[in-house]
């Protein structure tokens, strides 16, 4: 059903994609220290959705026709850059705070805001258009049957699912909230500048 399709290839390549650190990891990272593992396996799974919605995007072919159209693409950019640097904003105030993780648990987002955050989250990701894009581009060769689409998909997004979610587990584990209780301002610091910095490296980086 496959055909000429290298589907352990493409599971690498969106392996080492879904792995790498960036603002999905770092969110996922915050949300389950502060807020707890509820929150953060919500978030990955808006982030996970946000995936999956790309993924068929590129399949049907919408990757292509938003880089043959600058000007959607740009829109793209534009509102995930705006949207990393807000949640650098949020980070920083966070960081200026003081006072304990109890008391902080009273502004804690609720789980539709917390799926919310991870959607835009990928949803505005230029760089997940781009790959998506490209993965389908050159891992699936043209007139695959929907079929072999549709396996590809599933996989992509099981994958990504696996890794987002694990990912919330991990840093909701005890030690890492502790960890995080005891150095909240620090850690908060850390991902103001993490989110500050991807966010101008979209507005700054021509994505051609």
């Amino acid at each position: 059903m496959l055909g000429d399709i290298n589907l352990p290839l493409i599971l690498l390549a969106a392996l080492i994609a879904s792995c790498s650190p960036g603002p999905a990891t770092l969110a996922i990272a915050g949300t389950s220290m502060s807020a707890g593992r509820g929150y953060g396996l919500v978030l990955a799974s808006g982030i996970t959705t946000g995936s999956l919605t790309w993924s068929v995007g590129a399949a049907l072919g919408l990757g292509a026709v938003m880089l043959a159209n600058a000007w959607a693409f740009e829109m793209i950019r534009y509102l995930g850059a705006c949207y990393l640097l807000f949640l650098a904003y949020k980070s920083a105030r966070a960081a200026m705070t003081s006072g304990d993780l109890p008391a902080r648990r009273l502004s804690t987002p609720t789980l539709r805001s917390a799926y919310g955050k991870g959607l835009a989250l990928h949803l505005t990701n230029p760089k997940a258009i781009l790959f998506f894009g490209s993965l389908f581009a050159v891992g699936v060769p043209p007139g695959s049957p929907p079929e072999a689409l549709i396996m590809v998909i599933l996989a992509v997004g099981l994958q990504s699912a696996l890794v987002f979610h694990g990912y919330a587990l991990l840093f909701s584990s005890p030690p890492m909230m502790t960890g995080y209780m005891k150095l909240r301002r620090w850690f908060e610091a850390v991902f103001a500048v993490a989110f500050g910095a991807a966010g101008v490296k979209i507005l700054t980086t021509r994505l051609d």
